[in-house]
């Protein structure tokens, strides 16, 4: 049987096809005019793909943003829950989950069954986010893709706010007119959003088995930035960290499956109380009051 997580975010909507408990296909695209058309393009991609149909799909799970306005899911589950559940599944020795989005920040601490024991977010800001480091990279002139490793290259930090975006962009701007190098600035913005995605992770007690999923966590000088802020390395993921989510929801939808074969089955065992049942002797009527039992 084949399940299906779909993850519709601020930035990007995520698929992940599972087959048997394993990926089969997953897919990851710019989000649409509405979470609907985003979910059916990133779903039909994956499907396409996995070489299989809609209809080949037992269960559908949505999470993210636009997890309310897809006719087609079976279920709905939070971020929070998928983005555990999914990393849990790619690496079963995480505990900790720091989630990079591009509107939010997460961090989710699991139990051994990779169940969430608690959690803190950040959904207020920007700052902390994609959303923000897209913003900077626009304003340094750079690719996004291209904030990272110009970071990586850089000698020494500048000093970058990481109280609002609008403020961060500020201090970008300053340090752009007097002529600093675009290596220490880019590396100044990774630093700050590490340390207010670092000041969120202080209001958890982080469990061994950290690791960093979402969209930012391809930025790898975020990811060195944060581990050191941390204290910590981050645990591999078996996956493309930035579909946890749709990971975790297809993992939801093969669980909702299972307990519903498992109701089906009790059902069957007990028999189905709907049914009438032939009436003995000692399951007749009761008379009503007053009444012997026999005809008028």
């Amino acid at each position: 049987m084949i399940f299906a997580g779909i993850d519709v975010g601020s930035l990007t909507a995520k698929a992940v096809l599972l087959r048997d408990g394993r990926v089969i296909a997953w897919h990851v695209e710019p989000v649409q005019a509405t979470p609907a058309q985003s979910a059916g393009r990133v779903l039909e991609a994956a499907l396409a793909k996995a070489r299989v149909r809609r209809a080949d799909l037992a269960r559908v799970c949505a999470t993210g943003y636009g997890r309310h306005e897809l006719p087609f899911a079976d279920l709905e589950r939070s971020e929070i829950s998928c983005h555990g559940l999914g990393t849990f599944t790619s690496n079963p020795a995480v505990r900790s989950v720091i989630d990079i989005g591009g509107q939010d920040c997460k961090v989710v601490v699991l139990d051994a069954a990779g169940l969430v024991d608690d959690f803190a977010m950040n959904d207020k800001c920007a700052a902390g986010t994609g959303r923000t480091l897209e913003l900077l990279a626009r304003t340094l002139g750079l690719p996004l893709g291209e904030l990272g490793p110009r970071a990586l290259r850089s000698r020494r930090a500048l000093p970058v706010s990481n109280k609002c975006s609008i403020f961060m962009e500020l201090d970008v701007m300053q340090w752009m007119h007097q002529g600093r190098r675009v290596e220490d600035i880019a590396r100044g913005i990774t630093a700050s959003v590490a340390r207010r995605v670092a000041a969120l992770a202080g209001k958890v007690t982080l469990r061994p088995g950290v690791c960093i999923s979402g969209g930012v966590s391809k930025n790898a000088a975020v990811v060195r930035e944060l581990e050191a802020a941390l204290g910590v390395r981050f645990v591999p993921l078996s996956h493309d960290p930035q579909v946890m989510g749709a990971l975790g929801a297809a993992c939801f939808a093969r669980l909702e499956h299972g307990r519903a074969r498992q109701e089906d089955r009790r059902v069957q065992e007990a028999g189905d109380p709907s049914e009438p049942m032939a009436a003995g002797p000692a399951d007749a009527a009761p008379a009503c009051p007053g009444c012997t039992g026999g005809s008028p």
